[in-house]
C-alpha cells in the first residue's frame, strides 16, 4: 500500500490542528490573527491601490487601519462611506469582522459556560490553610461534620474541605438536609478521586491541620486497600510537606493493619472499625448505661478528654491530684515520653513534662481549685467488696464477620460457665464458630439455624430468660438497606415482646447505616443501637486530638483499666447528701478513678443523659439512693 506524501500544506493543517486543539487561548490567539491580518490587507489596498473615500487623498497607513479596525468591530461604521471601491472594500472588512467576533463571543461565552461547570463540579483549588480535609465519602461524614462544627465554636474561621468521587452540588445538597447549623464552619466540597495526587493538592492537604480518611459506599470488596491508597497519595507524594501529617483513617480488617502502619509511620492513627465496635457491643451490653457514658465521652457537646499542663501536681501522687481539680475528673498521666496510662497506680508520682488527662468542658477549664477546703462527707464511705462475677447468658441473633471478634470478646469477660446463644439463618455460622472454638475458655456455645424476623422463632426462644441479647446485622449476605431492614424488624419484635411480657430487656443491636439509627429510636439506655456513629464521633475527637488514640485504645482494651457502672451503696452510705469528693476519695481508696454517677429516677429520660452525669462539680452535694451506680476507671 502506497503512503501519502506528506507536503507543506498537510504540515501546515497539521500544526493548526494542534493550535487549534489547546482551548479557548489558542482560539482567541488565532482570532486575533485573522483580524490583524484582514486589517493589514485592507490598509495595504487603501494605501498601495488608491481605494480611499471620495474627497479624501491624505489618508495615511494608520489611519487606514484605524479606519478598517472600527469596520471590523461596528457594522454601522460603513453607512458614513463615500466611494463605492471603499464601500464594498469596507464591507467585505465588516463581514469579516462579524464573523471574528460573533465567533470570538461564542468562544468566550463557552469558556465561561466550562468554568462555571468546573466550579459547580468543584475543580477549583482550595487555598484554605489550618483546615480538616476529609477524603471519601460514607454516612459517618454527617456525624463528623456535626462534631467538628461543635468543636470549631471557638476557633476564627474554621474550615472544613471534602474531597470525593461525588458530584460537588450533590454532596452540598446532602449536607444542607442533614446538617442543621454550620454555625461559624465553612464546608467546602470538591469532586476528585481521594487518591488521586493532582485531586489531593487542590484541596491542599499539605497546609491542613489534620486529614480524616473514610471507606467509600461504593461496594468495593476490599475498601482497606481504598484506605491504604490514599494514606499513600498523602505521604509518599514527592511534594508533600516537611512536617508531619496528622491523618486519622479507618480500617476495617485487623489484616491490613500492619501494611496500613507501615505506610502511614507515625503519621496516621487508625481507627481498627471492626474491633471497635465489637467491643464497644461487648461492654456495652454487660453494664446497664455504658453506651451513654461512652457517647458523653467521645462528643464534642459537652464534657471531652483534654490533656494539660500543670508544674503545680509536679511530685505529687496520682491518688493526691485527683482532688486538686473541682471542675475536671482526671483519669491518667501522659508522660513526657508519650505513653499514655489510664488509671494508674496511686502512688505514681507526676513527673516534669507529665500532661494530666481529664475530663473537662474545655481545655481552658482544667484548672487547679487551690482554695478548696476538705469536705466533711468522708465519714459516709464504706468499703463493701464487689461480689464475684457470676455467670451470664447472652442471646445473639443474627450473624456477620464481626461475630468471631464479638464472642471472642465475650469469653475475655465471662465467668466459666457462662452460656451464649447463637442463631442464623445462613451456613457460614458453624464454620466461623470451629474456627475460634479451640481459643474460647469460659463460655459454652450454642448454634440453631432459623430466620430471626421471624416472631414464631424468637417467641420459642423465651428471650427474657438472657441477661443479654445482641441483634447482629447481615451485612455479608445483605446491602445496607436491606441489612438494616432485617435487624428493624427483629428489634420492633423483641421490643413487643418485652412490652407484652412486661420486662426490661438488655438489647444491644447493630445499624450499619447512621440514617437508619434514626428510624431504631432507642427506648431507654439499655437498648442500644450501635451504628457507626460511636466511629464517626471517635475519629472527630482523634483529628482534633491525636493522643486521644491512646486513651481510648486503654479503655477499650480488656486488659487494664476500663469504664465500670459499680453500685454506689459499695463506696458510700446512701440515703443522704455527699459531695463527690467523697466519692473520688472512696474509689481511690480502691485503686479506682470516679468519673461520674448514674441516677436510677432519670434511667428512662433522654434529656438528662438516662441518668449518667459525667465529671460533676466535686463540691455539689447529691442524694443517692441504693439502685444508683458510681461511674469509675477500674481493673476489674
Amino acid at each position: 500500500m502506497n503512503m501519502k506524501k506528506i507536503n507543506f500544506l498537510d504540515r501546515l493543517r497539521y500544526a493548526f490542528d494542534n493550535t487549534m486543539s489547546k482551548g479557548t487561548a489558542a482560539l482567541i490567539m488565532w482570532l486575533a490573527v485573522f483580524t490583524i491580518l484582514i486589517i493589514v490587507v485592507a490598509s495595504a489596498l487603501i494605501q498601495w491601490v488608491g481605494i480611499r473615500p471620495e474627497g479624501d487623498d491624505q489618508m495615511n497607513w494608520w489611519e487606514s487601519m484605524w479606519q478598517s479596525l472600527m469596520h471590523s468591530m461596528d457594522a454601522g461604521t460603513v453607512a458614513g462611506d463615500s466611494g463605492w471601491t471603499y464601500r464594498l472594500l469596507m464591507m467585505v472588512v465588516t463581514f469579516s469582522g462579524i464573523f471574528i467576533f460573533s465567533t470570538l463571543i461564542g468562544i468566550l461565552s463557552n469558556a465561561i459556560s466550562q468554568k462555571i461547570e468546573n466550579l459547580r463540579k468543584g475543580k477549583s483549588f482550595v487555598i484554605e490553610t489550618n483546615h480538616t480535609v476529609i477524603l471519601g465519602w460514607n454516612s459517618k461524614v454527617f456525624t463528623i461534620l456535626d462534631e467538628l462544627i461543635i468543636a470549631n465554636e471557638n476557633v476564627a474561621k474554621p474550615r472544613i474541605v471534602i474531597l470525593a468521587d461525588k458530584e460537588k452540588t450533590e454532596m452540598e445538597d446532602e449536607i444542607n438536609d442533614k446538617i442543621e447549623d454550620s454555625k461559624n464552619t465553612k464546608i467546602i466540597c470538591r469532586k476528585g478521586q481521594p487518591n488521586n495526587f493532582h485531586d489531593i493538592s487542590q484541596v491542599n492537604v499539605y497546609e491542613s491541620k489534620s486529614i480524616i480518611i473514610l471507606s467509600d459506599e461504593n461496594g468495593l470488596a476490599d475498601q482497606d486497600a481504598q484506605t491504604i491508597k490514599r494514606i499513600l497519595a498523602i505521604t509518599n507524594y514527592d511534594k508533600r510537606r516537611k512536617e508531619p501529617y496528622h491523618i486519622v483513617a479507618e480500617i476495617k480488617d485487623r489484616k491490613n493493619l500492619e501494611v496500613a502502619k507501615i505506610v502511614g509511620k507515625d503519621e496516621v492513627e487508625l481507627v481498627l472499625t471492626d474491633d471497635l465496635i465489637s467491643k464497644i457491643m461487648v461492654q456495652t451490653c454487660r453494664q446497664s448505661g455504658l453506651s451513654v457514658v461512652y457517647t458523653e465521652l467521645m462528643d464534642f457537646d459537652g464534657d471531652e478528654i483534654y490533656f494539660g499542663n500543670e508544674p503545680d501536681v509536679y511530685g505529687k501522687t496520682y491518688g493526691e491530684i485527683l482532688s486538686m481539680y473541682e471542675d475536671s475528673a482526671v483519669i491518667g498521666i501522659e508522660s513526657s515520653d508519650g505513653e499514655v496510662f489510664v488509671n494508674p497506680s496511686m502512688d505514681r508520682i507526676v513527673a516534669n513534662g507529665d500532661k494530666i488527662i481529664a475530663i473537662t468542658e474545655d481545655d481552658d477549664t482544667m484548672k487547679l481549685n487551690k482554695n478548696r477546703k476538705s469536705s466533711n462527707d468522708f465519714d459516709k464511705i464504706v468499703n463493701i467488696p464487689e461480689p464475684k462475677d457470676q455467670v451470664f447468658n447472652t442471646l445473639i441473633l443474627g450473624w456477620n464477620h464481626r461475630g468471631k471478634l464479638i464472642v471472642s470478646e465475650i469469653d475475655n469477660y465471662a465467668p466459666r460457665g457462662s452460656k451464649i446463644k447463637i442463631v442464623s439463618q445462613f451456613d457460614e455460622l458453624n464454620q466461623d464458630i470451629n474456627e475460634i472454638n479451640d481459643d474460647i475458655k469460659n463460655l459454652e456455645i450454642q448454634t440453631f439455624n432459623g430466620d430471626t424476623t421471624d416472631r414464631k422463632l424468637l417467641n420459642s426462644l423465651n428471650v427474657d430468660l438472657f441477661d443479654t441479647v445482641l441483634v447482629l446485622s447481615y451485612i455479608n449476605h445483605f446491602n445496607l438497606e436491606d441489612s438494616d431492614s432485617q435487624t428493624l424488624i427483629t428489634l420492633l419484635h423483641l421490643r413487643d415482646i418485652a412490652n407484652k411480657k412486661e420486662v426490661d430487656l438488655s438489647l444491644v443491636s447493630e445499624m450499619m447505616d447512621l440514617r437508619n439509627r434514626e428510624l431504631a429510636a432507642v427506648t431507654n439506655a439499655d437498648d442500644f443501637v450501635v451504628s457507626d456513629q460511636l466511629i464517626s464521633l471517635l475519629m472527630s475527637q482523634i483529628s482534633e486530638n491525636k493522643s486521644l488514640m491512646k486513651v481510648f485504645d486503654r479503655i477499650f482494651d480488656s486488659e487494664g483499666s476500663e469504664i465500670y457502672l459499680k453500685p454506689i451503696n459499695h463506696y458510700i452510705k446512701t440515703n443522704h447528701e455527699v459531695d463527690f469528693y467523697t466519692l473520688v476519695e472512696s474509689a481511690r481508696q480502691r485503686g479506682e478513678t470516679a468519673i461520674g454517677y448514674r441516677q436510677v429516677i432519670h434511667q428512662f429520660d433522654p434529656k438528662k443523659a438516662y441518668g449518667v452525669v459525667l465529671n460533676p462539680p466535686k463540691s455539689e452535694k447529691v442524694h443517692f439512693s441504693d439502685f444508683d451506680k458510681i461511674i469509675v476507671l477500674s481493673e476489674d
